[in-house]
């Protein structure tokens, strides 16, 4: 597409993979997004481990941003280790949650759960067993199911 023409020395919102394009060329320097602060992401830490529930994230690609922008221009970002470890915290915290909720849900024989401010990522990582065990539940209930004769399991 088009893009620039660019001034230097200005700052200008591009997408991502044009940002680390220009900066792995030596074009550019990246300016990180406001929450990609130690300070705001203690706060997003901590308010994770306080609630039960999954709190809104800065971004629904923090993960995805976090790890581009540290891999490719960690030099234009202050604190960058503290910021790694941070959002690797909050990941971890999400995740062990996340696996809880499963356990809970298949265990009660849920029909259907509520994802509220889960990113697509952190939905991906439990999506294959979440839906096996969905599956292997439906195949229980039906073969449980009172009334059957054992000519209707027979192919």
């Amino acid at each position: 597409g088009d893009l620039g023409p660019f001034n230097p020395g200005l700052p200008v919102e591009v997408p991502v993979w044009l940002a680390i394009n220009l900066k792995q060329r030596q074009k550019c320097r990246l300016i990180p997004p406001e929450w990609m602060d130690v300070e705001k992401l203690e706060e997003i830490r901590d308010q994770e481990r306080k609630e039960d529930t999954f709190t809104q994230m800065p971004s629904p690609y923090y993960m995805e941003l976090t790890k581009l922008l540290l891999n490719y221009a960690a030099d234009n970002i202050p604190k960058a280790d503290e910021i790694r470890t941070l959002v690797k915290d909050t990941w971890d915290t999400r995740i062990a949650k996340l696996r809880l909720s499963a356990d809970s849900f298949v265990r009660q024989q849920e029909v259907h759960a509520k994802l509220d401010n889960l990113t697509l990522m952190e939905i991906n990582t439990t999506g294959t067993f979440l839906t096996q065990a969905l599956d292997h539940m439906y195949k229980l209930r039906t073969n449980l199911q009172p009334g059957e004769s054992a000519h209707s399991q027979d192919f």
